[in-house]
Parts: C-alpha cells; sequence; structure tokens
C-alpha cells in the first residue's frame, strides 16, 4: 500500500508528431482556433477530432496514473470502512431487538403519557380561558362601575375608570367584540360626560346670574353699613377731639368688634365649573371649556350692561350695579379658586369693558338728567359701588374720576333748585320778627344755626330779631353743603372743602345775596320792611361762620384747623355789601318819611311876631315817628346797625333844617323863627340823649352820641341867636364853636335874615342895647361874608 506508482511518459502507438504538437499547444495555453478552423477550410476535421482523442486519452492515463499515486490511502480507508459497514450492520440488527423488546416494554408508559400531555394541554387552555375571563370580567367590572357613575352623576371617577380600561385593558382584552365595543362606546361615553358637565354648567350660569343682583346687593349694602360706621366713628372722634380741646377730660370709649363672617348672601357654590373644568381637563380639553366658560360670562356681561326700556334710568340703575357688582364678585373668587379657569387678564378685560360701558351709559344718562337729587341718588350707589369692588382688587378710579367729571352740572341743578327755594322763602316771609312760642322751636330755628346772641336761654315766648325767611335759608343752605359733601365726597374728588366752599360761595353770593339785594331796590319797600331786612342781612351774614363749620364738619375736618387757617367766605364781604345797601336802603326810607313830616317851609312861620310854646306840631310827629323807628330797630338790630340808622335819621332831620334856612322858598326869616326852630331842636337833642342812653348805646360808643349829629343845625342855631355872630369870622372861635357850618351857608342865611325891628312898624318896637349890638355883629358879619365870597 506504501509503494508508488511510477508516471508514465511514453505516448501511446498511434501517437504522431502532429499530436505532439498538439498536446504542446493545448499545455501551453495556446488558441486552437486557427487549427479548427484551417482543418474544416481543408476539408479534414477527422484527423483533428482523432488528434483530440488521443490527446484526451493520453491524458486520461495520466489522471489514473496520478489517482492511483496520491489516493492509494483512501482506497485503504475504503476498504476498512466497508469493514466497519460490516460491524454496524450487526449492530444495527441488535438494537433493532433491543428496541423491539422496549417498544413492548414502554408501550404502556406512552400511552399514559399521552394522555398526560393532553391533560397538561387542557390545562393549559384552560388556564389561558379563566385568565381571559377574568379580564373580561375586569373589564366589565369597570364599565358596569363607569355607568354607575355616570347614572349617580359622578362624572370624575367615570372617567378615571375609562382612563384605567384605556391604559390598562384596552390593548390587552382577549375577546374581540368585548374590545371593539368597549373601544366604540368610551368616545360616545366622553362625549356624553362632556354634555352632562356643560349641561350643568349652563344650569349654573342661569342660577348664578339670578343670585348675581342679590350678591351685589348684599355686598353694596355691607360697604354703606361699613362707610355709615366710619363716619359715626369719626364724628365720635371729632366729638372726643372737640371736647378735649375744650377742657373735658372725662370721656367713654367703646371698642365695637364687628364679625369677620361672610353675609350668607355672599356664600355662592362654584361646585359645578370647578367640576366641569376638572373633568375637561381630565378629558385633555381644558382650553376649549376656558374658552366656553370665558364667551359665555362675557356675553352675559354685556347682557346684564344694557338698560331696560320700560324703566327710567332712575329706577334701574341699583339693579344694573348690582348686577355688575355681584358679576365680578363671583368672577374674582372664579379667578383665586378656579385653578386657572379664568386668568387674570382675562378678568381685567372684562373690568375695563364693563367701565367703559358704565362710565358712557353714566355719561348719557347724566346728560338727560335735570334734578339735581337724581344725580345724587345715581353718584352715591355708583361709589357704593365702586367702594365694594375696591376691596376685591379692582380699579376703580376710571369710573369715579368720569363721576368728578360730572360735579359742576350738579352744582348747576342743585343752584337753581336752590334759588328757587329762596326765591319761594323771600318771596314769602311776612317782614316779622319771628316768634318762638317753645324750646324746641328756639333750638329749631336758633341754636340749630348757632344764630343766639346769648348763651342763656330765654324766656318764651321769644321774639327773635329775624323773619321765619333767615332759618328757612339756613336750612336751605345747610341742605345744599350737604348735597354737595355727598356728592363731592368717596369720589374721585380729594380735596371737597375747597370745592364746598366755592360751590357755598356761590350760592350764598349769586343766589341769596341776589334775591336780598332785589329785596332790597323793590319799590314798594316799606321802612318795617327795610328794617327787617337789614336785621336779617346781618343775622344771614353771621351765620357764614356757621355755614363754614358745617361745611367742614360735613367733609369731616377739625374746626379748630378752619379756625387756625382762618379760612373765610367770599359771600361774607357780599353779604356786608347788602347789609350796607340795606341800612342805605333803610335810611333813605327813614328820610323820605322824615321829609314828609318835616315839611319846614309849610310847617314854619318864618316870619312870626312871636315864639310859639312846646315847639312846632311836626317835631312832634317826628319824634313819635324816631321813637317807634328806634324802638323796633331796637329789637331786631344789632346795635351797631341801630347806631348807624339813628344817626343817618338825626343826621338828616339836621340837614333838612339847615336846608330849610338855606332854600329859597325862604325869603326871609327873623329871630321868632329861629327861637321856635330852637324849641325844636331842643325837643329833639333831649330826646336824642334819652334814647342813646335807653337802647344802650351809651355803653358801646362812649365818645359818641346821637345829639353829636344834630351838630350843624345846632351851630346854625347857636350862631343866628347869638350876640355877637360876627365872631364867627374869628378862626379860633369858629373852629370851636362853628366848625360844621360852610362860609356860603351861613351867607345865604344870613342876608334872609331880618329881625323884626327891621320890619313897616320896627321904629315903634321896643328897643334895648342888646338888639342893637347884635343887629350891628350880624351886619358886621354880612359884610365880612360877602367880602369873604
Amino acid at each position: 500500500m506504501n509503494a508508488k506508482p511510477k508516471r508514465r511518459t511514453v505516448t501511446d502507438n498511434g501517437d504522431t508528431s502532429e499530436d505532439l504538437v498538439l498536446v504542446t499547444l493545448i499545455e501551453i495555453g495556446e488558441d486552437l482556433s486557427p487549427l479548427v478552423r484551417h482543418a474544416f477550410e481543408t476539408g479534414r476535421p477527422e484527423p483533428l477530432l482523432h488528434q483530440l482523442r488521443n490527446v484526451a486519452k493520453s491524458k486520461e492515463a495520466e489522471i489514473e496514473e496520478l489517482c492511483k499515486l496520491h489516493y492509494e490511502e483512501f482506497i485503504v480507508a475504503v476498504d476498512e470502512l466497508r469493514g466497519v459497514l460490516v460491524d454496524a450492520e450487526e449492530l444495527k440488527s441488535e438494537l433493532a431487538s433491543d428496541n423491539m423488546k422496549l417498544q413492548e416494554v414502554g408501550a404502556a408508559l406512552l400511552s399514559k403519557l399521552d394522555h398526560i400531555l393532553e391533560s397538561y394541554a387542557t390545562k393549559k387552555n384552560i388556564a389561558e380561558a379563566i385568565k381571559m375571563s377574568k379580564m373580561c370580567i375586569q373589564v366589565i367590572e369597570l364599565c358596569s362601575r363607569c355607568n354607575s357613575n355616570i347614572s349617580e352623576g359622578r362624572f370624575y371617577p367615570a372617567l378615571k375608570s375609562i382612563e384605567l380600561l384605556e391604559r390598562d385593558y384596552l390593548s390587552s382584552i382577549p375577546v374581540k367584540a368585548l374590545r371593539v365595543i368597549v373601544e366604540d362606546r368610551i368616545p360616545a361615553i366622553k362625549l356624553h360626560i362632556k354634555k352632562k358637565v356643560c349641561n350643568e354648567v349652563n344650569e349654573w350660569l342661569v342660577h348664578i346670574r339670578t343670585m348675581e343682583k342679590d350678591i351685589g346687593q348684599a355686598a353694596i349694602a355691607r360697604t354703606s353699613s361699613a362707610r355709615q360706621r366710619d363716619q359715626e366713628m369719626q364724628a365720635y372722634q371729632k366729638e372726643v377731639e372737640e371736647r378735649s380741646i375744650s377742657g373735658f377730660e372725662d370721656l367713654a370709649y367703646s371698642l365695637d368688634v364687628e364679625e369677620g363672617e361672610e353675609d350668607s348672601v355672599l356664600k355662592f357654590d362654584l361646585t359645578p365649573i370647578y367640576r366641569a373644568y376638572h373633568i375637561h381637563k381630565c378629558l385633555g380639553i381644558q382650553e376649549q371649556f376656558r374658552e366656553y366658560y370665558y364667551n359665555n360670562r362675557f356675553l352675559q356681561l354685556n347682557s346684564d350692561l344694557q338698560i331696560s326700556s320700560t324703566q327710567s334710568f332712575l329706577e334701574s340703575h341699583q339693579t344694573l350695579l348690582a348686577l355688575v357688582a355681584g358679576y365680578f364678585i363671583v368672577e374674582d373668587r372664579v379667578m383665586r379658586t378656579g385653578g386657572g379657569l379664568l386668568e387674570a387678564n382675562q378678568l381685567e378685560t372684562m373690568w375695563e369693558t364693563a367701565v367703559s360701558k358704565i362710565i358712557s351709559l353714566l355719561g348719557e344718562q347724566f346728560s338727560y338728567m335735570d334734578v339735581a337729587a337724581h344725580l345724587l341718588i345715581v353718584k352715591d350707589y355708583v361709589t357704593l359701588t365702586g367702594a365694594t369692588l375696591r376691596q376685591y382688587g379692582y380699579e376703580v378710579s376710571p369710573l369715579l374720576e368720569a363721576l368728578d367729571g360730572t360735579k359742576d352740572k350738579y352744582h348747576k341743578l342743585l343752584l337753581e333748585e336752590c334759588q328757587q327755594q329762596v326765591s319761594v322763602a323771600i318771596a314769602n316771609y311776612t317782614f316779622e320778627p319771628m316768634v318762638l312760642k317753645k324750646e324746641s322751636d328756639y333750638h329749631a330755628n336758633v341754636l340749630a344755626f348757632q344764630l343766639q346772641n346769648s348763651d342763656i336761654m330765654p324766656a318764651f315766648p321769644y321774639v327773635a330779631p329775624f323773619s321765619t325767611m333767615v332759618p328757612e335759608t339756613c336750612r336751605i343752605i345747610r341742605s345744599f353743603i350737604k348735597n354737595s359733601v355727598n356728592y363731592l365726597s368717596d369720589g374721585g374728588c380729594m380735596n371737597s372743602f375747597n370745592l364746598v366752599r366755592k360751590y357755598l360761595d356761590k350760592i350764598l353770593v349769586e343766589v341769596l345775596n341776589v334775591g336780598i339785594l332785589n329785596t332790597i331796590t323793590d319799590s314798594s319797600l316799606s321802612v318795617s320792611r327795610a328794617v327787617q331786612i337789614a336785621a336779617n342781612v346781618s343775622v344771614l351774614e353771621r351765620a357764614c361762620d356757621f355755614f363754614l363749620k358745617s361745611t367742614a364738619h360735613e367733609c369731616r375736618i377739625p374746626t379748630r384747623s378752619i379756625e387756625q387757617s382762618r379760612a373765610t367766605l367770599t359771600a361774607t364781604v357780599a353779604l356786608k355789601t347788602s347789609r350796607d345797601a340795606a341800612y342805605i336802603g333803610l335810611l333813605n326810607l327813614v328820610n323820605n318819611k322824615l321829609d314828609e313830616f318835616m315839611s319846614l317851609t309849610v310847617n314854619v312861620n318864618w316870619t312870626s311876631d312871636d315864639v310859639p310854646q312846646g315847639g312846632h306840631e311836626y317835631m312832634n310827629e317826628v319824634i313819635i315817628y324816631l321813637d317807634t323807628l328806634i324802638s323796633t330797630a331796637q329789637q331786631i338790630l344789632p346795635l351797631d346797625a341801630l347806631f348807624k340808622v339813628g344817626t343817618g335819621a338825626f343826621e338828616h332831620i339836621s340837614n333838612s333844617i339847615v336846608g330849610a334856612f338855606v332854600s329859597d322858598s325862604v325869603k326871609r326869616f327873623n329871630a321868632n323863627a329861629v327861637m321856635a326852630i330852637n324849641n325844636d331842636l331842643k325837643i329833639l337833642e333831649n330826646f336824642a340823649d334819652e334814647r342813646f342812653h335807653s337802647t344802650g348805646l351809651s355803653e358801646v360808643y362812649k365818645e359818641g352820641s346821637f345829639r353829636a349829629h344834630l351838630i350843624e343845625s345846632r351851630q346854625l342855631v347857636n350862631l343866628l341867636l347869638s350876640s355877637q355872630p360876627e365872631n364867627f369870622m374869628n378862626p379860633v372861635i369858629r373852629e370851636k364853636n362853628y366848625s360844621t357850618l360852610e362860609y356860603k351857608k351861613v351867607a345865604v342865611i344870613c342876608d334872609k335874615f331880618k329881625d323884626s325891628s327891621e320890619g313897616l312898624f320896627g321904629s315903634l318896637s321896643n328897643r334895648n342895647t342888646n338888639q342893637n349890638s347884635r343887629k350891628k355883629s350880624m351886619d358886621a358879619l354880612k359884610r365880612r361874608l360877602r367880602d369873604f365870597s
């Protein structure tokens, strides 16, 4: 087996040189196509084919020798395998015999094994079925629970059940039919829940809209009560301060504790929208619900801001403002507790819209109003609404600024109304002093306006120095102050005191003062009426301090600050002017009446032969008239006014006497006439002194007197009755005794002075030395006066 065959190198006997050439070409790899072409072209392919077969045979022999050389061991192995195959056949036979025996032994066991395998398969199927059944039962239980929650209105647990189904069960439900049903029903259930909660929200929207009016009214009422308590507390504090300043230290203090609990009306239920918003969150469509809620509430706001066409704005404004207040109280709660349901910028947009429409509505409605009280009612409720909503953080300044812009119109209407009331009060009063029969009348008409002259309570019945017009006018002015302060306070105006004072001056000057001046200039005015008007004006002038203090009190400003700042009313000057005008009018009437009595050119005999005893009759009438005038004026006029009236009357009488001497109607007069005038003047001087003392003027005007205003007539009479009248030209004597007399008047009067001795029967009259000397002195005075002129 180890011998190696030798390589055969000789060719077969049939080989030729051509075969060798062909073999060589094949071995070197030359292309045989030229030989093949040449063989076919010469028509001798068979020799070539024979040569190729010889070459093939030679190659097969070489291959065979090569195989024998290299695969001899393989052949040996194959032989050995054949031996092994025999052994294997024997083993196979033995195995088959053993297998037969084993099959016979394990047949029973195999049968049992098949049974066990079948049981295991059944068990697996049963377990799978149980598992599927349990899952289906859980799905059905969740579905049942969801249905039960929906039927009971418990939508959030129902959605949680659906969420659990979708997350944990839907993709793994083993029963296709059940899975398809569940998949189809879940969107329907979500839509059903959405519709249900939206219906609840719609019902809540309707319900809360009906409650907004009550909510707003309750909140505004609480604000009003709080404002009232604040005003009472401020008034009490002011009283305490005033009493403390006055020295009264025994003060009682109390602490009022207000319950902080919210009114039951303000406890409204927001559960439906909370639940709806939460459910929409669970559904993943919270933005849709937020938009839905915002749009619906905005529509409700616009609807609430529409005024009723069947009611006047005065009747409907409280309902409208209460709706607005309730609306924004609810929305404030929604924004703070809704968990993002309503954003702050959305609420701000709603508020700005409401404020804009309210301002526009107020401007339009105020333009239609022509009664000041109506403006005050509306404005007061608007400010209460603003104060209420300010507590919830809303910016109400634009609303208050809009109200501040209406103050001029309000005061214009208020002035017109007060002007009518003052005109009626002036027209209706009787120009007689007011009689107060009891203490309550005194409090209501005197003390209430600080018109008393003394702190001592008078005896009743008490005759006041003023007529019924004064307290009636004071009530009108006080009401004006209160209304003005009410309109200016709690609004956009910060310095209400100065504004009220401006409007107070306006009503006092343009209404009251003008009305008084019209009465003073009335052609039908009598002396008694003029006296009463003068008295009334004096009292009203004094009442200006009360009006100013009342304004400060209403504006909650301490009285001492007004006193320290020395704040005054311009109307005081105007009323002083009117008072002076009343005095002038009174004096003119008195003077006219005195002129009626003192027609000296008629009532006096200027060339009388004797001197009448007791004075002329006209002087008695003058005395009676002056006594009545002074007595009446003493009761109702202040002392300074009484002094002016008295001095004016006596001065007019004096001027009338002097004017009678100067008058062209008196061509001449004699000494008897002068002596008669002197008697009249003495009576008048005595009366003047008596009344000056009896009226108490002497205690006030210690350096003055009524007599002093008769000085010109007295000096003239003294000059005419003087024994040395030419002393008038002596500067020292003239300054001492005749200072009020004018040269021209004295010259005219002296020219008219003709003594009785100068008459037709003057030579028969008794003459004496004194008369001659006086005559000579008078003649000398006349000459010197002519020379002086």
